[in-house]
């Protein structure tokens, strides 16, 4: 196995570095393509599932298995962390890869309501909540993980490549879809077609869990349990001490968790049934724009170690209040070239929000309680406001009778996670490696 550092320190080769990016970012790559393609076969997922004379309802049903998976986020995210807390980051890490791997690959062998009837539904909502349980545990474990190793002043570079590999899987899952639909007929994606995309999560697993396994635990968790300091009880002393921190993270990653659905899944939707637009065509633009995305994860990176988190969280909460309405009409216009710059646009905020949340969930606790704090945050506000994007985004548009109206949905999420955001301390520059004191539950930052 691959020698971390020095636990006391903290000090990181840059080879161990690159390795610890690859292995944690894997394991969300295979989290997000699975849930990038449930979104973006929504249309032929709701004909093999939820055969309807109504298509709006069959898709309907089709979010709201999607939303339901969510519900399963904070408890797989309480049991994760508690876990991670406890035993420590990497093994938990090689346990959530292994579960949704195995979750997604089972929903690409499932019989179809066609040949089982009701079972089908039933079925494919029961492996979704098990995909949902172990993905509470992925995200917020792979940003611990990588953010423990990661010098202070980088923290948010480094950990830019895990909102990376979250993009690319959806840019991957578009490539997928698209191939898929542009070579096969109808009938044949309906048939076989489909499954294939979920198949491909069994050995992109094994791979991930090769890759984590080789990796020993991060220098901030061997540091406290050299100390005799790991939290018996993580959720308490989480509930205890961090409440009012986990309520301003979770009003800022509510705003993390809309703009990215409702950039990523719910407009490959939006642009067929507002815009017009094939399904391939729209597939096309959602690939551009999360290529896009990918590459300026980067930038927002240095962009937030340069200036913040606070700035970071005010650039992002701002720019998408002001960039969501011309985003969302130029791509209800129908026009190719307008749907891309408008996605484009929701991209930038969608990314500066993703951004910094990965170095926020790990910032914003100390290691005893990192990855339960940092688990229950993220998964309350992407089960509340994330899950339900592209439900809520359907509903509007269908009680309203305007597509413009997810739009202004957004603008009032990005004033609460604006207040929420702004009311956290700059942490930036604070080291991750805490001087626990056991004795009395508490622990100190140690300088930069």
């Amino acid at each position: 196995m691959t020698n971390t550092g020095n636990a006391a320190t903290g000090h990181v080769s840059p080879q161990t570095l690159r390795r610890v990016i690859v292995a944690a970012s894997i394991g969300n790559f295979v989290e997000w393509f699975d849930f990038a393609v449930y979104g973006f076969l929504a249309t032929t997922i709701a004909q093999q599932f939820f055969p309807s004379g109504d298509a709006s309802v069959a898709l309907l049903k089709t979010f709201a298995v999607f939303a339901v998976a969510f519900a399963f986020r904070p408890l797989g995210g309480i049991f994760f962390g508690m876990l991670g807390d406890r035993i420590g980051r990497k093994r938990t890490l090689a346990i959530t890869i292994l579960l949704m791997a195995g979750a997604t690959t089972l929903i690409g062998l499932l019989p179809t309501y066609a040949a089982i009837g009701v079972m089908a539904p039933l079925l494919l909502s029961l492996i979704r909540c098990a995909q949902g349980f172990s993905a509470g545990g992925e995200y917020a474990g792979a940003c611990a993980y990588l953010m423990e190793h990661a010098p202070s002043d980088k923290r948010a570079w480094y950990g830019s490549f895990i909102p990376v590999s979250t993009f690319s899987a959806f840019a991957a899952a578009a490539v997928v879809a698209y191939a898929l639909e542009a070579s096969l007929s109808a009938e044949a994606m309906g048939s076989w077609g489909w499954r294939l995309p979920f198949l491909i999560a069994a050995p992109l697993g094994l791979v991930g869990l090769y890759l984590r396994w080789r990796l020993d635990e991060t220098p901030a968790f061997q540091a406290v349990a050299e100390e005799h300091a790991v939290a018996h009880s993580p959720l308490k002393d989480t509930l205890r001490n961090h409440g009012a921190a986990i309520c301003c993270l979770g009003a800022f990653v509510s705003l993390t968790a809309l703009s990215f659905y409702m950039f990523t899944t719910y407009f490959a939707t939006y642009l067929q049934v507002a815009g017009g637009l094939s399904r391939a065509a729209a597939l096309l633009v959602s690939l551009i724009a999360l290529i896009f995305a990918a590459a300026i994860c980067p930038l927002a990176g240095l962009y937030s170690d340069r200036v913040g988190r606070r700035m970071t969280v005010a650039s992002a909460c701002l720019l998408l209040m002001v960039a969501v309405y011309p985003s969302f009409l130029m791509a209800s216009s129908g026009s190719f070239v307008a749907s891309i710059i408008g996605v484009m646009l929701l991209a930038v905020g969608a990314v500066l929000c993703g951004v910094v949340t990965a170095a926020l969930l790990s910032e914003t606790f100390p290691t005893r309680t990192r990855y339960t704090a940092s688990a229950i945050t993220y998964n309350m506000a992407y089960t509340l406001f994330g899950g339900t994007a592209p439900l809520v985004a359907t509903w509007l548009i269908s009680t309203t009778g305007s597509n413009l109206s997810p739009a202004f949905y957004l603008i009032a999420v990005a004033v609460l996670a604006l207040l929420g955001g702004l009311a956290l301390p700059e942490t930036s520059r604070i080291s991750l490696h805490d001087i626990t004191t056991p004795e009395k539950g508490a622990a100190v930052r140690a300088p930069a």
